[in-house]
């Protein structure tokens, strides 16, 4: 009888969390940690060992760490998307004076910082999955902590008018570790005026 009441009083719990979950659209503070952590660990095997790597083999050998500002489930945001009228193709500078091709797609608006901000959501022309996009942004800590080009993130819409915008997850693009790699450079909607103080901090940092 013991056990069975144990078992009964867990299986509530299991469901409860479960009924909680679905609620809040949150992940459990553990699960999300381990999640954030093992995409990190992924993310120093692939710049440390890639052959597809950014950094050139005589970087690899003194390389032993990328640096992450604390896991804050506080920069995982819900942000709701606004359309952009009359989309357009958008002609995005990179680092090297050149320029890719990306779709304006639509803004993602989000309350963080203590105040509403905005960034534009881009797609490549030849992104084959709509619901897809890329954000390059800039922000306060940006040439302090973080890569004075900007972060990255890639985002995928996950509600009917709604994206998830974890910061957490943000990264570095390739010429943060090296100069001969040709990057995009955040459009001027996508410079924030508050720090974001989650993701990737500058290589070397």
């Amino acid at each position: 009888m013991k056990t069975n009441s144990i078992l009964i009083i867990f299986v509530s719990v299991v469901v409860l969390a479960a009924v909680l979950y679905t609620l809040t659209g949150t992940d459990n503070p553990e699960v999300y940690q381990e999640k954030i952590e093992a995409e990190r660990e992924r993310q120093f095997k692939f710049i440390r060992f890639s052959a597809d790597s950014p950094l050139s083999e005589e970087q690899k050998k003194s390389f032993s760490q990328l640096n992450f500002y604390p896991i804050d489930p506080a920069y995982k945001v819900k942000a709701r998307l606004l359309p952009v009228e009359n989309q357009k193709i958008r002609e995005v500078p990179m680092t090297d004076g050149t320029k890719e091709r990306y779709i304006e797609h639509a803004f993602a608006e989000f309350e963080l910082g203590g105040k509403t901000n905005r960034l534009l959501l881009l797609q490549s022309v030849d992104e084959s999955d709509k619901k897809n996009f890329f954000l390059a942004f800039a922000d306060e800590t940006s040439s302090r902590d973080t890569y004075g080009g900007g972060r990255f993130l890639n985002v995928r819409q996950d509600g009917k008018n709604s994206i998830t915008l974890d910061f957490n997850l943000a990264y570095n693009p390739y010429c943060a570790y090296n100069p001969d790699y040709a990057c995009p450079l955040p459009p001027r909607e996508n410079l924030l005026t508050i720090p974001v103080e989650a993701g990737e901090k500058n290589y070397g940092k």
